[in-house]
């Protein structure tokens, strides 16, 4: 029996893309752990998100529910990345974990 690996980098919905006054919530901001300047998190471009959670009831037999999306641009000089999602994400997800797939991969 093989150990789990994971097909994934964590990651952490830090806020929504926004200027002084207004917030635009079509494109969140998401820290990649262990990436810290825009050329390391260039290589997560075109990855898939997952945000993962709980639903209250039960739908097709499970109460996880997953909103996907996927990363489009670096943002800022920290490595910090833009991602779109299907659903725009939820405000209770902010400070929450997404997964980061490494797939589709160009390597």
């Amino acid at each position: 029996m093989a150990e789990g690996h994971r097909l994934y980098v964590k990651g952490k919905h830090i806020s929504f893309q926004r200027g002084k006054k207004t917030q635009n919530p079509n494109t969140s901001l998401i820290m990649i752990e262990g990436v810290d300047n825009p050329k390391a998190a260039s290589f997560y471009l075109g990855k898939r998100i997952a945000y993962v959670y709980r639903g209250k009831r039960e739908v097709r037999g499970t109460k996880i529910r997953v909103i996907w999306g996927k990363v489009t641009r670096t943002h800022g000089n920290s490595g910090v990345v833009r991602a779109q999602f299907r659903h725009n994400l939820p405000p209770k997800s902010l400070g929450a974990m997404v997964r980061i797939m490494l797939y589709p991969s160009a390597i």
